[in-house]
């Protein structure tokens, strides 16, 4: 299916729909879009129904000019469910994503049939000060705008398990698993990019995410994956969700860094899958 909008909450929100089955959203990380899960939607789409989405502020949604909050960020979720006549969901969720996803399921526990988190925090220290993130953001805009490939390559320092990024530089080109390569990633990393303008008003919706006292709230069967090398979000963060969420299943993505989904889809498609099913 091609991209469609939908009008929520008096902005447009971009999504697009693939597959049949049980109705499955896939929510986004910081600075990402709903291509973001381009090794998970070939796989998945072929047993659900796979919706992924642009997040206010994203890709081709609406990006009003003011802070948003956690609370505002699920509502468009819910939004979007009712504006597809869509009662119950699955929900896989990545980094920034899976604070989303957190603070859906508490507030709309009768939306969401299965949970998974993929590299996730459970909550923002209360000190938190998003200005300094802000800016260090805003300067990786300047260096994307006058060199972007090596923006991208300085990202996948963060992004992945150092043996994996030297496959990535040694064959650009090369397709991982027949579904994407380097290449690929630099094309989507720079078309739709985030402005200085979503930045700010992304990372001040940080400030309204902590779940940590709600967790224990989610009766849904979650899966975790936590990847072992992770330097963004340390697989302990993983471990406090899965101590707080009573139905959740831990599992470690070995040799893998915060773009885990990509650089391990099979075995991060394989586990979905099975766990949905």
């Amino acid at each position: 299916m091609v991209e469609a909008f939908a009008d929520v909450h008096g902005i447009k929100i971009c999504y697009k729909s693939q597959g049949e089955g049980f109705p499955t959203f896939l929510l986004h990380g910081f600075g990402s879009k709903k291509e973001g899960f381009m090794a998970q939607i070939p796989e998945l789409s072929k047993h659900f129904r796979i919706i992924s989405i642009d997040m206010r502020g994203a890709g081709k949604s609406s990006r009003p000019n003011y802070h948003y909050t956690m609370e505002m960020l699920a509502d468009d979720v819910k939004g979007l469910m009712d504006y597809l006549s869509i009662q119950k969901i699955n929900l896989i969720a990545h980094s920034f994503g899976g604070m989303i996803a957190q603070n859906f399921v508490v507030k709309y526990p009768e939306s969401v049939n299965k949970l998974v988190l993929i590299n996730s925090l459970p909550k923002i220290p209360e000190q938190y000060d998003p200005e300094p993130y802000i800016q260090m953001r805003i300067k990786g805009l300047e260096v994307r705008k006058k060199d972007p490939v090596k923006a991208f390559w300085d990202s996948t320092k963060f992004g992945f398990y150092h043996k994996f990024r030297e496959r990535m530089l040694d064959n650009p080109k090369e397709k991982f698993f027949g579904l994407w390569s380097a290449e690929d990633l630099i094309d989507y990393y720079t078309r739709d990019p985030p402005t200085a303008q979503d930045i700010r008003n992304i990372s001040y919706s940080f400030k309204t995410h902590n779940s940590f006292n709600n967790l224990h709230k989610i009766k849904q069967e979650t899966l975790l994956l936590t990847a072992s090398h992770d330097v963004l979000v340390p697989k302990e963060r993983m471990m406090e969700i899965h101590n707080l969420i009573p139905n959740s299943t831990l599992k470690v993505i070995e040799k893998a860094g915060h773009e885990s989904h990509k650089s391990n889809a099979p075995e991060v498609n394989k586990s979905i899958i099975e766990f949905l099913k």
